[in-house]
């Protein structure tokens, strides 16, 4: 019986994390962590009994401790409750499917506790990457990548050498807003970037995956995750999203791995490597499947993906300050304060003014956020 905790239980790979547990049956969940759906939370308590749960706010962690008090579970809060799940003693590995910059500290945790960490949260990597990833080589930790891409990645790197890599295709599909103009885009509302054509995920990413910035996170934790320098990955639309990504190889060959639009796939890998085990669910007809088409990304028009592409290139502080920038901006575009074109250019105007930190420790990059996001306010 393998056990596990996940932090972000209630969102959209926490729930789909939970489809794969219900639906294998032999993994026991010890702890959980949520935001602040504790209707839901309680719910997952009933149905997997964890030792310990999580929730950010201590009132909603009162609700609902009144609210489970007949079963034997503890519940914790902020960012200390995060941190006991993380190194929750027994579990074996940690999903981190909780977003933001929030998941650094608890992932830390669990590295040093010895846990794998089955990564979903991308902003570890992006801004924390040069210390994660020496401090799970150090511990002995496997960091197992649960988005689409990355996923795909690392399965068609199996059983190869990891030199002979010659680069990597990070495939997009090119959201919602593909082959538009940036003047087309002006009175794009909330809605319509919500409106994904292939994948289901969260509020944030994808209005990240319409601006493509989602994908210059992406090469950034690609950078980390794989060993290789940001020049060294090219990102290639493809908008069928049939083709989750590729490896090119020093002589030549391709190997990519193609499956239909299924986030259960890259999370059912991640809790299992390296065994494949049966997944339920639609496969790709190749008898009816009419075309696979590729296009190079529109860098003018989603110019979020070339500041993306920048940072990833500078490193330093500087993708904390993309990162951040990023979250408050689509937090804002949410809310309805800001247009969507003033996304990108909320970006690039805190890179501008930010004064790279070169080697940030944990604490520099903490502030690094906080002064991004008061910059962003003011």
């Amino acid at each position: 019986m393998k056990k596990i905790a996940i932090l972000g239980s209630t969102g959209s790979i926490g729930t789909q994390t939970l489809e794969v547990v219900r639906e294998n049956g032999d993994i026991e969940i010890l702890a959980l962590a949520a935001g602040r759906n504790i209707t839901l939370l309680e719910e997952q308590i009933r149905e997997f009994h964890p030792a310990l749960a999580a929730v950010w706010e201590e009132e909603n962690a009162r609700e609902l401790r009144q609210r489970v008090q007949d079963l034997p579970v503890r519940v914790a809060s902020g960012m200390e409750g995060l941190l006991e799940v993380a190194a929750m003693q027994g579990t074996e590995i940690l999903v981190t499917a909780i977003v933001g910059m929030i998941g650094i500290l608890p992932t830390i945790e669990a590295i040093k506790a010895g846990k794998d960490i089955a990564l979903a949260n991308k902003e570890t990597l992006v801004t924390a990457g040069h210390l994660i990833m020496p401090l799970a080589k150090q511990h002995g930790v496997s960091i197992l990548p649960v988005d689409s891409e990355h996923s795909a990645i690392f399965q068609s790197l199996q059983g190869d050498q990891r030199g002979a890599l010659q680069k990597i295709l990070l495939t997009a599909s090119g959201g919602p807003f593909r082959g538009k103009r940036r003047e087309d885009l002006a009175q794009i509302r909330v809605e319509d970037a919500l409106k994904h054509p292939n994948w289901t995920m969260g509020r944030k990413i994808t209005i990240d995956s319409s601006t493509m910035i989602n994908k210059g996170l992406e090469v950034i934790e690609a950078k980390w995750l794989f060993g290789v320098s940001v020049d060294q990955i090219e990102v290639v639309v493809q908008p069928q999203s049939i083709i989750h990504s590729m490896v090119e190889y020093v002589d030549g060959a391709v190997i990519a791995q193609l499956g239909t639009p299924d986030m259960k796939l890259p999370i059912q890998y991640a809790l299992y490597y390296p065994e494949r085990r049966y997944l339920p669910g639609p496969r790709l007809d190749f008898g009816t499947l009419s075309q696979i088409t590729f296009e190079k990304p529109d860098m003018e028009t989603f110019y979020g993906l070339k500041l993306a592409l920048e940072a990833g290139r500078k490193g330093g502080s500087l993708p904390t300050v993309l990162n951040a920038a990023n979250e408050k901006a689509v937090s804002l575009f949410l809310e309805g304060k800001i247009s969507y074109l003033q996304i990108p250019e909320i970006i690039r105007e805190c890179m501008e003014r930010h004064k790279n930190i070169t080697n940030p420790t944990v604490e520099q990059i903490l502030e690094t956020e906080r002064e991004t996001y008061e910059y962003i306010a003011v």
